[in-house]
């Protein structure tokens, strides 16, 4: 599999290359058409980083910085419950002061949470990337795939052309 551009810039898959056209998929709706070669060039973009597209930006973010449950549950309740003191958080989640700096350091430096004054002291809030993506993990329907993307994949694979698009 190889990831191929057409010439408006948008991004797919290559699934089968033929002489005149190739079978590529939109990784933003899973839609497969043909497009002609003339039109595809290669890029270079690993496959599996170009299939990963279709999950929101937001929800990459949170799924690459996050790898356990405990890291997850306090995104949740920072999210539930507004921004927290770093105090509060050491009391009300038994957790050990290095473990969570640690923690807290990770998630700032990937964008989901942010600091902040809670009454005076440190605190920490989760930024709107954090919570758009965890709002789309605890309601999968909100997901970015929108309705009319396979009408977008159609209007890009045969403008200019005689192909059929296979949704």
């Amino acid at each position: 599999m190889q990831t191929v551009q057409d010439d408006t810039g948008r991004r797919y898959l290559l699934l089968k290359h033929a002489d005149h056209a190739s079978l590529v998929r939109d990784p933003e709706s899973g839609n497969e058409c043909y497009i002609q070669n003339d039109r595809l060039e290669s890029v270079d973009e690993r496959p599996l980083e170009t299939a990963a597209t279709m999950i929101p930006d937001s929800v990459r973010s949170l799924v690459t910085s996050v790898h356990d449950e405990h890291t997850l549950g306090l995104l949740v309740e920072l999210d539930a419950r507004g921004p927290l003191g770093v105090r509060t958080l050491l009391d009300a989640y038994d957790v050990c002061e290095s473990d969570l700096h640690g923690q807290l350091t990770v998630l700032k430096a990937s964008g989901l949470l942010e600091e902040t004054d809670v009454d005076g002291q440190r605190g920490y809030r989760t930024t709107e990337t954090c919570t758009t993506a965890l709002d789309a993990l605890a309601d999968p329907s909100s997901g970015s795939r929108s309705s009319d993307a396979s009408e977008t994949l159609a209007d890009t694979a045969t403008e200019g052309s005689d192909l059929e698009f296979d949704p």
